[in-house]
């Protein structure tokens, strides 16, 4: 700070040295040309009004160029330390100390807004590494109980094929989990960028019923649909079609056997209304806002075959696409998942 004063007197000086040798030489060639002394008076008092203007302008901007910096390098130094909320704002609305400043709150706001993005993306990040070692532990446990069984014990034909079956069905369910979080981590980091289009929601829900006819036919449940053909809605096919398998596929496992799934589609002024309904055991009111939580399942359906991120990722992706899903049930009397869809 001080060497910053310094160097500024010093120029202060130097200029004012300058200067008054330029007088002394006009004054002098003036006199040699005219001859004339009060001539070279009035010039001389002139010069040094001239000179004296100078000398107070430069100190005047000497003195806000120093409490301009003094105070730049304080909310610089501010901001790095994180001691203030916003950058100060001065009076001078219209000068160019403001505008500088005021693009100095700007470029705060959106480092706070950054450093509060990374410090959400850090957490979300530990979240998932949680959960995914929660999801894993147990059945990477049950594989090594049967590695160990198989290596240690003699197990006589029949049992081994029982063992290996359950090893499969294991190995299955990682495979399942790790898709699930690859698909799920693109989502939320953005690797994966929908290609929405306007196109007929009827291709749509055709690819996810296909999906889910086989179980639906072993648990003898009847499937109906109603979708008019013209209907049509800006959306990404291949994962819409994802969002409603997930949902489609709930509805298959938490229906008892002989029960009813009923799919219907209508058009409203702004959206495509999807509904899914079922015959199944129902969502207590209480837990029809956390179903949609990653790895969430409820005690009741834990003997259901599933791993809880099927309705997270159905919400995920139809919310990606400016789109929302509504729920309606009760205990014993089912579920309604409704699919909304904007139409443009």
């Amino acid at each position: 700070m001080n060497i910053r004063k310094f160097s500024i007197n010093k120029a202060c000086i130097l200029l004012g040295i300058l200067l008054l040798l330029a007088i002394g030489v006009v004054s002098a060639a003036i006199y040699l040309l005219t001859e004339n002394i009060t001539a070279v008076g009035y010039v001389f008092l002139f010069s040094v009004f001239v000179l004296l203007c100078v000398i107070c302008f430069v100190t005047l901007i000497r003195r806000k160029l120093v409490m301009f910096s003094d105070s730049f390098c304080g909310q610089m130094d501010d901001m790095l330390s994180g001691d203030i909320m916003q950058p100060k704002q001065t009076i001078e609305e219209e000068s160019l100390f403001y505008k500088i400043n005021y693009r100095l709150g700007r470029l705060y706001e959106v480092m706070q807004e950054n450093k509060n993005n990374i410090a959400k993306e850090r957490a979300d990040l530990q979240e998932l590494i949680s959960d995914i070692s929660h999801q894993v532990k147990t059945p990477i446990a049950n594989l090594k109980i049967i590695n160990n069984t198989l290596l240690e014990n003699e197990v006589p034909p029949q049992k081994q094929k029982e063992f290996l079956t359950a090893q499969a069905s294991q190995l299955d369910k990682l495979d399942f989990l790790m898709q699930a979080m690859i698909k799920t981590s693109r989502l939320e980091t953005g690797v994966i960028s929908l290609d929405q289009k306007q196109q007929p929601v009827y291709d749509t829900l055709a690819t996810a019923l296909g999906w889910i006819l086989f179980n639906a036919e072993k648990k003898q449940i009847d499937v109906q649909v109603e979708c008019p053909e013209h209907l049509d809605a800006r959306h990404d096919r291949k994962w819409t079609s994802e969002a409603l398998f997930n949902i489609l596929d709930n509805a298959v496992k938490y229906t008892p056997a002989g029960g009813q799934i009923r799919v219907s589609v209508e058009g409203w002024e702004m959206y495509v209304k999807i509904n899914i309904a079922d015959t199944g055991i129902g969502i207590s009111e209480q837990h029809q806002g956390t179903i949609f939580k990653r790895f969430y399942r409820e005690d009741a359906v834990h003997d259901v075959e599933g791993i809880g991120i099927g309705l997270y990722l159905a919400r995920e992706i139809i919310t990606l696409q400016e789109g929302y899903i509504r729920v309606a049930s009760e205990i014993g009397q089912g579920s309604t998942f409704s699919v909304f869809l904007l139409r443009k």
